[in-house]
């Protein structure tokens, strides 16, 4: 294997972090039109993480103006985040790129749709969720994996 570079991994990952945050939420909003209305009036989990750290910072949460903007720039810190953490591990570790960002893909659905998410009491947990929704969230973080992989192999060449 070749010798790793961490930096290059770090900032690879986390440009293509941010574009696969975007490819993400463009097929999100394609695939929303497919699903049922589940009539659900809640936020989304984004603007919810976003008013506990504004709680946590002013004591108050996100005003109503600045509340989809707020659940956006969650949603790309987090992209770019995970997108930092896949770029340095695959420097290290080739087959973490395996289906072509797949796993990692898939990884980061569990790990935050199914697990994080529910345990911040950001969403409902995985037994009071629709299967159509789980497989969404799959296909969307699918989707996240795939533009990842392809922009970060692209700036940093494949490992």
């Amino acid at each position: 294997m070749a010798k790793p570079r961490p930096l290059l991994g770090l900032l690879a990952g986390v440009a293509a972090g941010l574009v696969a945050s975007a490819a993400m939420a463009a097929f999100q909003a394609q695939a929303q039109k497919l699903l049922p209305d589940d009539g659900g009036e809640d936020d989304p989990a984004t603007v919810k993480a976003a008013d506990v750290v504004s709680e946590a910072v002013t004591g108050d949460p996100v005003p109503q103006a600045y509340r989809e903007g707020a659940g956006q720039a969650v949603h790309y810190i987090t992209g770019a985040v995970l997108g930092g953490i896949y770029g340095v591990l695959t420097e290290y570790r080739s087959e973490a790129s395996a289906g072509f960002g797949s796993a990692y893909g898939i990884a980061t659905a569990a790990l935050l749709d199914e697990t994080i998410v529910p345990a911040a009491d950001l969403g409902p947990g995985p037994g009071d969720t629709p299967l159509a929704t789980h497989a969404y969230g799959a296909a969307s973080h699918l989707v996240y994996g795939w533009v990842l992989e392809g922009v970060r192999a692209l700036i940093a060449g494949r490992r």
